[in-house]
């Protein structure tokens, strides 16, 4: 069994403390007292390369390039329907996404998405814990984009550091200026690019140009991008740490077979300079990897110390795997002191035990399973939906009249939905009960327009004495696309 302390840090084994110096030496500074001298306030994380740090670039680009220019993709949809590839259209009431359209009626398809979302989530932290908020997270993606643009102006963390104790100057608030003119600029232009999936892209931006725009865009511009603003510039690690309710709920579901970043404690401990780990490993005495630089620490967009431990806010993007993989390679040591890692195998490699990677586990053939089986479901009830619908209501005050004759008539509100485009004719067909006939209350065929619905009134008459189900069908006189729904046929009192 293995608790979680969600307060701060997993527990591991006690350290083991490096000899004590000779008297005169100079006593090194312990790790934790070393660390406490990091500087009060916002994180100020350390630019670093390395392979993780190649990887997030790469999905920084694409993710602002999907967000950006995924409105004015283009998609045909045929005569009096929009272009747009990706579109939210509120006056219609549509969901458009290529070839899907989903209307009101079917807002169950946005439940299944959501559904997959979520199943995609538990897959991913089965695998590979946070990896999804340490790459693809939004609020990940926009604040590497802050930062990197506080870096080109201000300088790397040393720098922005010394700047931030030495108060203002004018070079100061000129650069402080600038900084934050960016910041704005892509806050803007993040509010405009989320609007613009809400009508047709290259009419929108023309409209914001030239000031012809809706009030209610422009709000929406002015909301958003305040929000990117703050959350992106001010509250970075405390979103993913306090904000986003996704760290409690991984904890919930902590795997201890997951790949995520961990330190290597049984190689890394007890931590020393190189030279003084030189002088131990001579003459016998224990001596760990681990140099005690805080490159790891210096680095971390949280802030936190892996070394103390899997904590929580950890958002395993992987750029303290990078930072102490060149130290490692400065000193000419083995990388992977800090790496994608389960928890079990740090536990195997305390005890000297053989260490084994489950990936393809039970739980993560489940989640995965989950996922095809969620996916081939939607997709097979995407592929089967009509273009077409028919609701019935039947009459309740009276439910069935009787003539004159002795024959009994009942009455229907027939509601025709017509999701194509275009203009349909349907005929209106019974069955069910023997000799009963239909008859249409106006025009006959019924006319629905394209992209909207048409209600009915149809008259059945049976002779007395009739009682039973009755089926209802409208058919496309064009295409023969039969629609139908079930109702009864009631007899007089």
């Amino acid at each position: 069994m293995v608790s979680l302390d969600i307060s701060h840090t997993r527990h591991r084994a006690p350290r083991q403390e490096a000899p004590a110096p000779q008297p005169g030496a100079r006593r090194p500074i312990p790790a934790r007292k070393a660390a406490g001298r990091r500087p009060s306030g916002p994180v100020v994380p350390q630019s670093v390369k390395g392979r993780f740090r190649r990887i997030k670039w790469t999905t920084l680009a694409l993710c602002l390039a999907i967000y950006g220019l995924l409105p004015f993709l283009r998609w045909t949809r045929g005569p009096g329907e929009p272009d747009q590839a990706v579109l939210f259209d509120f006056v219609k009431g549509r969901l458009y996404f290529f070839f899907v359209e989903i209307w009101p009626q079917e807002l169950y398809y946005v439940t299944g998405l959501l559904v997959l979302a979520s199943v995609f989530l538990i897959f991913l932290n089965a695998v590979a814990g946070r990896v999804w908020c340490g790459f693809l997270c939004p609020q990940t993606v926009w604040t590497d984009l802050f930062l990197a643009v506080e870096r080109l102006v201000e300088g790397d963390r040393r720098d922005r550091l010394r700047k931030r104790e030495a108060g203002l100057t004018p070079r100061r608030v000129a650069e402080l200026g600038v900084k934050h003119a960016i910041w704005l600029a892509i806050a803007i232009w993040t509010g405009a690019g989320l609007v613009l999936y809400f009508g047709d892209a290259p009419q929108t931006l023309r409209e914001f140009a030239t000031g012809e725009a809706s009030l209610l865009a422009y709000s929406w511009v002015g909301i958003i991008a305040a929000l990117t603003y703050t959350l992106a510039g001010f509250a970075r690690e405390q979103v993913c740490t306090w904000m986003c309710p996704w760290p409690r709920l991984q904890g919930a579901i902590w795997d201890p077979e997951a790949l995520t970043v961990n330190y290597r404690d049984y190689r890394g401990e007890p931590r020393g300079s190189a030279k003084k780990a030189a002088e131990l490993r001579a003459a016998g005495e224990p001596a760990g990897d681990c140099v005690d630089c805080l490159q790891c620490v210096n680095v971390c967009p949280i802030g936190i110390d892996i070394r103390e431990g899997p904590n929580f806010a950890c958002i395993n993007c992987g750029l303290c795997v990078d930072a102490c993989d060149s130290v490692m390679t400065k000193l000419g040591r083995p990388t992977g002191l800090i790496a994608y890692e389960s928890w079990r195998n740090i536990e195997r490699g305390r005890s000297r035990e053989p260490q084994a990677r489950r990936v393809i586990r039970p739980k993560t053939v489940g989640l995965a399973a989950a996922l095809v089986v969620l996916s081939g479901g939607m997709g097979a009830v995407l592929a089967s939906r009509t273009m077409g619908g028919l609701t019935v209501l039947h009459d309740r005050n009276p439910v069935a009249v009787r003539l004159s004759g002795g024959a009994v008539r009942n009455g229907y509100m027939l509601r025709i939905l017509n999701k194509e485009g275009r203009l349909r004719s349907f005929a209106v067909r019974i069955a069910g009960i023997a000799e009963a006939k239909a008859a249409v209350v106006g025009p006959e065929p019924v006319v629905v327009d394209g992209d909207s619905t048409a209600e009915v009134r149809v008259t059945v008459t049976a002779p007395a004495g009739s009682e039973g189900a009755l089926r209802f069908s409208v058919v496309d006189r064009e295409t023969g696309a039969a629609y139908a729904a079930d109702d009864v046929f009631l007899p007089a009192p």
